[in-house]
């Protein structure tokens, strides 16, 4: 299952080391090049609300193979894109049928026990980020070596023979929600209105991927230009170095599953703050680069998997509709970052961009701080 969720989810970051690759042969500005990074994940968010909320209805195995298949075809449409508009159209379908990851967790989380799920889904989620980080290293260098559009066909081949291995290996899972489709779309926002934990935890994912999105985004623009001048494969190489913060998920994992899920989420955004800081000092200077991805990913761990080992926590019965909240809104989160990233970049280059970010991480404190005070009124009033 980890293996499986790191080579789907990998399809959403492919593009980003390619953006100059891409810009050169449409003969358009890099800047406009990088809209396929937010339109891809604004698709995964799509699919994320509309497509994810079905596994609580309909048979999980059967779902994933089906997304899957759609996701070797979109692919496929952007090898053979003729059209900056037809790589922008694939861009969003890659991002809409790449949902597999989001629809294997809660399968996971079914099949686990109680107090083995925060290490679970930490596990499944160190093959998440080894496949969102190394897509980069991998793209990079297949980009230059072979052109960008081999990459996408790479990728299709690799879905397509994962379609083979999941339909053998993966267990079936049957669903428990008996209503119809309106009623389960209809539930999410009867969710966000009752679980205060999931508007918490979902809030704070936003800041933290609008932050994440926004870094990967501008730093293929930052390192491909003066003082750097680094190539596609090169720039790729970054993504190993953000691999590093995968070596951290089991650990968050572990800690949830002690009931200390929400320290680590405090760390977790104190570090992706702490990144920030550093990038804003490091222009120009790679050592600093590396030690501040370093820092990002694994601060974006800690919020993450705390966060969604909390969420799963509730209503095991409604846990792919809890996902679909969660990870949804994250991923708007990232696509909206990724636009607000290019935004500040064309307004004030590489400092007004961590500048940027350190405002969205001030908003995540803000509400990690607001939540703990509303906790401590309510048990000070119980008890008094």
């Amino acid at each position: 299952m980890a293996v499986a969720t790191g080579l789907i989810v990998a399809n959403l970051y492919y593009c980003q080391p390619l953006i100059v690759l891409i810009a050169n042969e449409f003969n358009i500005p890099n800047a406009d090049a990088g809209t396929i990074t937010y339109l891809t994940q604004a698709g995964y968010a799509i699919g994320l609300f509309f497509m994810v909320p079905l596994g609580d209805k309909i048979e999980r195995k059967s779902q994933i193979l089906m997304t899957t298949f759609a996701t070797v075809i979109a692919l496929i449409i952007a090898a053979t894109a003729q059209s900056f508009l037809i790589l922008e159209i694939a861009s969003l379908l890659i991002g809409i049928t790449s949902i597999v990851p989001q629809l294997i967790l809660p399968l996971a989380a079914s099949l686990s026990e109680p107090e083995q799920r925060g290490k679970v889904v930490g596990t499944i989620m160190s093959g998440l980020l080894v496949g969102i980080l190394l897509s980069r290293t991998l793209s990079g260098f297949i980009g230059e070596v072979l052109g960008w559009r081999a990459m996408f066909w790479i990728a299709s081949g690799l879905c397509l023979l994962l379609f083979f291995i999941i339909q053998k290996q993966f267990p079936q899972n049957k669903p428990v929600f008996k209503g119809t489709y309106g009623q389960l779309i209809g539930s999410l926002f009867t969710l966000i209105k009752e679980q205060p934990l999931l508007r918490e935890a979902t809030l704070i994912n936003v800041f933290s991927f609008a932050q994440f999105g926004a870094f990967w985004t501008t730093m293929v623009l930052l390192l491909s230009a003066e003082p750097f001048s680094f190539n596609s494969a090169t720039i790729g190489l970054f993504g190993i170095v953000g691999a590093s913060g995968a070596l951290a998920a089991p650990l968050v994992g572990k800690l949830g599953d002690k009931g200390n899920s929400r320290i680590a989420v405090g760390y977790g955004c104190l570090f992706i703050a702490l990144s920030f800081m550093l990038f804003y000092f490091s222009g120009s200077n790679i050592i600093g680069i590396v030690l501040g991805i370093v820092l990002i990913d694994i601060g974006l761990q800690g919020v993450h998997i705390s966060n969604q080992t909390r969420v799963y926590s509730i209503l095991p019965e409604a846990r792919n509709r809890m996902n679909t909240v969660f990870m949804s809104f994250s991923f708007l989160g990232t696509a909206a970052g990724s636009a607000y990233g290019l935004l500040l970049w064309q307004l004030g280059g590489w400092h007004a961009v961590t500048l940027g970010c350190l405002l969205l991480s001030a908003l995540a404190f803000i509400v990690y701080g607001a939540t703990y005070k509303s906790k401590r009124k309510a048990l000070e009033s119980t008890n008094g």
